[in-house]
């Protein structure tokens, strides 16, 4: 049955058998993850970043033709199905949320673990509430160096919404810079629950509900990551965010994983795709832990 406003990606078919795309499946049966594309930056626009995170999904699907080997040496990767990319519509933020939102329910009825790929920031809104609207309240737990708790529509205000509408009721935010974000920001954020977090580890204990996990890219040194929609400096190593990707697929109470502000147009000799390609590899591993 043809998933709501899905339209499925064609993988090529002449991917090596000894690559981890070759595995990817075209229909759900047997399956235990569904990647979902989110190609729109809308909301990237709305806040004067740098556009072209729509494109995010295309390259980061051609990344990952390329990388990860079928049959890892000591684990067996999660049966995965391409849900395929969500159909945007046009410059109207708020329909293309309903639609993400509609689509990941969709998935998730099918008994799947969603992860997304985007597309502006914005777009963790809808997809965490439709896991929301499954496992209730979640507690939220982002890679980013900007709290995105603006008031505004755009990409810099997901988890301001999410909290808003009662789709998640914590917050805890790593990599942030205090020098990207507002002091109104900032008091909102405590005031609701918000913890900014310089010192848990990956191994640390992890929140103990339902949780959802967002990387942007943007958290990220740009020196690693050039392609995004909004530069970082002063980021994270490529080494730190593997550790908290791999810990957030091996952790159980984590229901759903997305990727976002991949900005192709920007990047430069696709290391920034294969860096999302690499980090939804290692947050694979991390998830094959999970019935040990």
């Amino acid at each position: 049955m043809p998933l709501p406003y899905l339209t499925k990606h064609t993988w090529d078919s002449k991917i090596p058998d000894t690559k981890f795309a070759s595995r990817i499946q075209s229909n759900p049966e047997g399956c235990h993850i569904a990647l979902i594309g989110l190609p729109d930056d809308t909301g990237v626009s709305l806040n004067n970043g740098r556009p072209g995170a729509k494109e995010g999904p295309e390259a980061f699907r051609a990344a990952l033709a390329s990388m990860g080997v079928a049959e890892p040496i000591d684990w067996d990767w999660p049966a995965v199905f391409d849900a395929g990319d969500v159909d945007i519509v046009p410059g109207d933020l708020h329909a293309t949320h309903d639609r993400i939102t509609q689509a990941v329910e969709s998935v998730l009825e099918l008994g799947l673990f969603p992860i997304a790929i985007g597309g502006g920031h914005d777009l963790t809104f809808p997809f965490v509430r439709a896991v929301a609207s499954k496992h209730g309240p979640m507690t939220g737990v982002y890679f980013d160096p900007h709290l995105d708790v603006r008031e505004t529509d755009g990409s810099g205000m997901p988890f301001r919404r999410l909290i808003e509408t009662g789709s998640a009721n914590a917050l805890r935010i790593h990599g942030f810079d205090p020098m990207s974000n507002t002091r109104d920001h900032v008091q909102w954020f405590q005031s609701h629950g918000g913890r900014i977090d310089h010192t848990t580890r990956p191994s640390d204990p992890w929140p103990e509900a339902p949780t959802f996990v967002s990387l942007d890219l943007d958290v990220v040194d740009s020196a690693h990551a050039p392609g995004v929609s909004a530069l970082n400096p002063e980021g994270w190593t490529p080494q730190t965010t593997a550790r908290w990707a791999h810990a957030a697929g091996s952790n159980p109470n984590v229901q759903c994983f997305d990727i976002m502000e991949l900005s192709p147009p920007h990047d430069q000799q696709n290391r920034t795709a294969r860096f999302a390609a690499r980090m939804f590899l290692t947050f694979l591993r991390g998830f094959t832990e999970r019935s040990t």
